[in-house]
């Protein structure tokens, strides 16, 4: 009953034609934010925090909101049309997305995105309102073995499900984790696979990362197509979904809703966790005739599912900052500091010491789900006609805008070189069916899992069985070796049994 009481006194505040301004001008800035590689809500959010002297701490944090929330959206747009995702919560969507593109379907997966993107970010935020304190209770009794558990778990789906065997998406994945290990070590100080080179102390970065991997690595290898006179002429297609197409992404949605939220209130969980297993989730429950699409002609469900789950866990990042002070994210964290310049301190206190503020940002939040799903649908056929450029110019454009992003990023010519050089690498993996994503995956999760297992082996004193001997931990080791061995195990006995 106290949440609804503050929700309706939340949008009292926000409907209010000043807020509905900021938020409006965020969902905007958010949107083209997503949309361009290599720049992100975090960034955006430090470069509009002088703001702050001026704005209102409401108004304020409604434009923040509505960057966080657009960033999202826009995330997917690129990732479908181009294969460039310009987050790394929208890597897993520019799987299948990028294929139905490919295939004249751009217009449903882009619009499948933007549905699924309103349906998790109203489910995320009624979370917030309703459920956050309870599900932070649950997730701080998780420990450091638990948290090794779920990268282990998204490993394993990394490596059954994508590419066209095992072994190849491991090696993909070991790729992944030795990118991760560049720079300083967290618990020693010391520096690892630096080669001596300065820029490469604070790591190597995740964006430059994952547009090397997908725009250079698809231009580079499109153009390799192009010489050989494979050219691909790309289709836009049907702009709206089918019924059948809302009926195949119905559920998705909802699993990748519920699936999103809790992994993003998580202190460990992000975006990509969840996109991971949101991915593997519906490639495994897909109907029989539509399970060959999955990397071939493009799955809905794999833009579905996955672009739900990324917009839920992006909701529930705020939970933790708000109820317990604690960023989960490099954009949680700006916006952390962004209180603190009001003199504002989040944690178990803010609820009743800024119950104002904090409905009315929530409030925003629906508010700001609304103005985007507007904004966005309208504008598929803008964007698919993306698809209509000649293919060569449509690759040079993408090589000088990732170029820039990346230079943009640090200044750094160093960061050039690796983006040229990841960017070759990706192009033979192309040409020799490795698959890309579970490199940056590897290089996310890497490092979060090896802080996590020494953690965990720190506390119990060096004893390995506590990842066993702990149930959290040893349900969690369990399913993954279930995802792992089952299918192999499966397929022998049916073997047999025929």
């Amino acid at each position: 009953m106290e949440s609804v009481s503050g929700l309706a006194l939340g949008f009292g505040n926000a409907l209010t034609l000043t807020n509905l301004a900021w938020a409006l001008l965020g969902c905007f800035l958010g949107t083209a934010v997503g949309v361009l590689p290599g720049i992100g809500p975090a960034l955006t959010i430090a470069l509009l925090l002088p703001i702050t002297f001026t704005v209102s701490a409401t108004g304020a944090f409604i434009l923040f909101c509505g960057v966080f929330y657009g960033a999202m959206y826009g995330g997917s747009t690129t990732s479908i049309l181009l294969n460039t995702p310009g987050e790394s919560g929208s890597i897993i969507t520019a799987l299948e997305g990028a294929k139905m593109a490919r295939n004249g379907r751009a217009g449903p997966a882009l619009a499948t995105a933007a549905i699924g993107s309103f349906v998790a970010g109203t489910v995320g935020t009624l979370g917030i309102a309703f459920l956050g304190p309870v599900i932070v209770e649950w997730a701080l009794v998780l420990g450091p073995a638990e948290y090794f558990a779920l990268m282990v778990l998204c490993f394993v789906t990394v490596s059954a499900v994508l590419g066209s065997s095992a072994l190849r998406g491991l090696t993909s994945l070991a790729l992944g984790l030795l990118l991760g290990l560049v720079g300083i070590d967290l618990q020693t100080g010391q520096p690892r696979l630096t080669f001596g080179v300065p820029e490469l102390l604070d790591g190597v970065n995740v964006v430059l990362v994952a547009v090397a991997l997908f725009a250079v690595g698809e231009a580079l290898h499109m153009a390799w197509r192009h010489a050989e006179g494979k050219t691909e002429v790309l289709e836009v297609g049907r702009l709206t979904m089918s019924r059948q197409d809302v009926k195949r992404s119905f559920w998705p949605w909802m699993r990748g809703a519920g699936l999103g939220f809790p992994f993003g209130v998580l202190p460990a969980g992000g975006t990509e966790m969840p996109t991971m297993l949101s991915y593997y989730a519906e490639r495994k429950l897909a109907k029989p005739e539509h399970r060959h699409e999955f990397g071939t002609t493009g799955a809905i469900e794999g833009v579905a599912g996955p672009e739900a789950a990324n917009n839920a866990a992006a909701a529930g990042i705020l939970v933790p900052m708000l109820t317990l002070g604690i960023p989960t994210s490099a954009t949680a964290a700006i916006m952390l500091s962004a209180f603190q310049s009001y003199g504002i301190n989040p944690g178990p206190l803010l609820f009743t010491q800024q119950a104002e503020l904090v409905w009315t940002l929530i409030a925003s939040l629906f508010i700001a789900n609304v103005m985007l799903v507007v904004l966005n649908l309208p504008l598929v056929g803008l964007w698919v006609r993306i698809l209509k450029i000649p293919v060569p110019q449509l690759y040079a454009g993408i090589l000088v805008f990732a170029t820039i992003g990346t230079y943009g990023i640090s200044n750094s010519v160093i960061d050039l070189v690796i983006l040229y050089a990841l960017g070759i690498v990706a192009m033979f993996m192309r040409r020799f069916d490795f698959p890309v994503a579970p490199v940056v995956i590897g290089m996310i999760l890497g490092p979060m899992a090896e802080q996590a297992l020494r953690q965990a082996l720190t506390i119990s004193q060096g004893d390995w069985t506590v990842f066993v001997t702990r149930p959290g931990s040893a349900i969690i080791l369990g399913v993954a070796l279930l995802a792992l061995a089952g299918p192999r195990l499966w397929a022998a006995w049916a073997k047999r049994a025929a």
